[in-house]
């Protein structure tokens, strides 16, 4: 399998197009990559990168906003945890992140209050004074959906599984989620300070696209973090617990985290999470013989418990990391 200079591995998506030797390499480097780091860097993809580029100067556009108009689409006002979030508006395990970001779901009419992560679900808080942006932002989220079910079948398939297995998960209201986000650079004096802290994705996958030559991103490898700089015309993906949730932890969620860039710099990423319906479990695959020996079981740790559902996930995640937002809309949730 290729490495990087990072010692992350490179998965070329378009093997898939070749014969069933290549077909085989593919799902062989896949189930590799995210058994031993749950990180990869995906090419091969066919998202052109003139897409690619005018996503990015949409999220340029966005944060070149006055404050006054990124303030009304503020996540403050979403009792669904859409919308902007200003600088120091973000925890992870209870420390500031210092980003800016726009957080826009998959958007879907309200099924109640309970179970709890039933909440989740409702509108985004759209920018109006940027008339092109929901277009760009929806046809991405297209985009990025349809790559991630192929990805998912052919993790089926590397795992020994019936190609659909997953697809019933994300057959009605998948919960995908996507974040436009700025790291702005820091001084040597605050280059300690996090862009996000150490974390694992809730979810299923993450399709992450980072700015070219910028890097920031760390993940972690043993006792080790691993610097990320992004590949040329690459995704980072990465898997969340809902993954090993389903593999009995033979495919492992990763910590990782982003440190701030250097003062007079910024750096933007988009990332997407192609997640199942709130309300879906994750089926549980029966690995091969060979594989299941090599599986540890799912992360035993009381202050993180994975569920097999999705929205469970979800709900933990979003209260921790908008205690201003949850405290608002949500006080009975709040322990």
């Amino acid at each position: 399998m290729p490495q990087p200079p990072t010692g992350l591995p490179i998965v070329d998506m378009s093997l898939l197009s070749g014969d069933d030797d290549a077909r085989t390499e593919f799902r062989t480097a896949l189930r590799r990559a995210t058994h031993e780091f749950g990180f990869f860097f995906l090419t091969g993809h066919g998202i052109d990168r003139s897409i690619r580029d005018r996503l990015f100067d949409t999220a340029r556009d966005f944060f070149a906003l006055p404050d006054t108009h990124k303030f009304s689409v503020e996540m403050l006002a979403s009792p669904q945890f859409r919308g902007y979030t200003r600088f120091g508006g973000e925890y992870t395990q209870g420390a500031v992140d210092w980003r800016e970001q726009i957080d826009l779901a998959a958007e879907y009419p309200s099924l109640g209050d309970e179970p709890p992560y039933l909440r989740l679900d409702g509108p985004n808080l759209w920018p109006l004074s940027l008339p092109d942006f929901r277009g760009v932002i929806q046809d991405w989220q297209g985009r990025c959906s349809a790559l991630g079910l192929e990805l998912m079948r052919e993790w089926a398939l590397s795992l020994g599984a019936p190609a659909d297995l997953f697809d019933a998960a994300f057959a009605d209201r998948p919960s995908t989620l996507l974040k436009l986000v700025r790291y702005p650079g820091q001084d040597d004096d605050a280059a300690a300070r996090q862009g996000v802290g150490a974390h694992k994705d809730p979810g299923v996958l993450t399709l992450l696209l980072v700015e070219p030559g910028k890097g920031g991103l760390q993940v972690a490898h043993g006792d080790d973090w691993i610097d990320v700089p992004p590949v040329e015309d690459a995704f980072v993906v990465n898997i969340g617990e809902l993954m090993e949730y389903a593999t009995d932890g033979y495919l492992k969620a990763t910590l990782h985290r982003v440190q701030s860039p250097p003062e007079g710099t910024e750096r933007l990423s988009v990332p997407f999470f192609f997640n199942p319906a709130l309300s879906s479990t994750m089926p549980r695959i029966e690995l091969p013989a060979d594989l299941a020996a090599q599986a540890p079981g799912v992360t035993d740790d009381p202050d993180n418990v994975i569920s097999g559902t999705f929205g469970e996930n979800m709900l933990k995640a979003r209260l921790r990391a908008h205690p201003d937002v949850a405290a608002r809309h949500h006080p009975d949730l709040v322990d």
